[in-house]
């Protein structure tokens, strides 16, 4: 597929109020916030950043996915989560204290540790030098539609708390509607590598989906983090930043077939995390 203006210019912007949406819920204190919850920050972080790419990295090695695939599997991995993770803590009583912090530590160190990932699963799968490297030029670009919207919404939080309040949901509301739209968009425009390629796509991120989820919430549990804590780093590490990943895949890496496993992995998701949400409050009110 080859790039078009409307999504040159259509992704960063969307992406951009999807981190300005961020923004406004987040202050300088959810980054203090990092020595208040030590264990659950550094047991999630590991997870995010250490344990489910490697657990990607068997999937997409053993599925029978493509190459190109693959790496965009891996790219999904790579990506943080996102606000969406804070909201499905909320509905699901989990620790949205601690979903915001992790949010924000995220989203700030994936800039750094996502080209490692994506070059490494480009070398692997691609074959030796034959991949993409990613231009600075491109990097500086990613680190400022993610960090500036951001940083600009922390700043209307601090200076205008009463109208960023008033803005958190109609922006949520326009960042959920524009996640599906682009959705839709990678879904028609790639429905022929979607087509051909469904029967061993679905299942791998599927997989990569409840396994996430699953790490998140069990693995806690056996360190003696309690269950709110474990159900936000749950949703925190199984809810990645699709957007981010197709912004990279189509505007970094130029690849298209890249983008549909975080298309389709942000597809399922709002349908796996709403039922991770309710078996995990159901057997909270079993014990109880």
């Amino acid at each position: 597929m080859q790039q078009s203006a409307a999504t040159t210019l259509f992704l960063p912007i969307a992406l951009g109020i999807i981190m300005l949406g961020l923004g406004l819920s987040l202050t300088i204190y959810d980054f203090k916030r990092v020595t208040k919850f030590p264990k659950a920050i550094t047991l999630a972080l590991a997870c995010q950043m250490l344990l489910l790419p490697l657990l990607c990295f068997v999937l997409a090695r053993f599925s029978g996915l493509g190459p190109e695939l693959s790496v965009g599997l891996m790219l999904l991995a790579a990506s943080p989560g996102g606000a969406t993770a804070n909201l499905y803590s909320h509905l699901s009583n989990g620790d949205v204290a601690l979903n915001i912090t992790l949010t924000a530590v995220n989203s700030v160190l994936a800039l750094f540790t996502l080209p490692v990932i994506v070059n490494f699963s480009m070398e692997y799968f691609l074959g030796a030098g034959q991949f993409i490297p990613m231009p600075f030029s491109k990097v500086v670009e990613v680190f400022a539609i993610v960090l500036m919207p951001v940083t600009l919404g922390m700043i209307i939080k601090s200076k205008a708390p009463a109208f960023a309040l008033k803005m958190d949901k109609p922006v949520k509301i326009i960042s959920a509607l524009l996640l599906i739209l682009i959705i839709i968009s990678v879904t028609v425009r790639e429905k022929q590598v979607l087509i051909d390629n469904f029967s061993v796509l679905g299942l791998p991120v599927l997989l990569f989906n409840v396994l996430s989820m699953a790490v998140g919430y069990f693995l806690p549990q056996l360190f003696g983090i309690d269950k709110r804590q474990s159900i936000a780093i749950g949703m925190e590490i199984g809810i990645h930043n699709g957007t981010l990943a197709i912004f990279i895949a189509l505007n970094v890496i130029n690849n298209a077939t890249m983008s549909v496993p975080p298309a389709v992995y942000s597809l399922l998701m709002f349908f796996t995390a709403a039922a991770f949400g309710f078996l995990v409050n159901v057997k909270k009110t079993a014990e109880a």
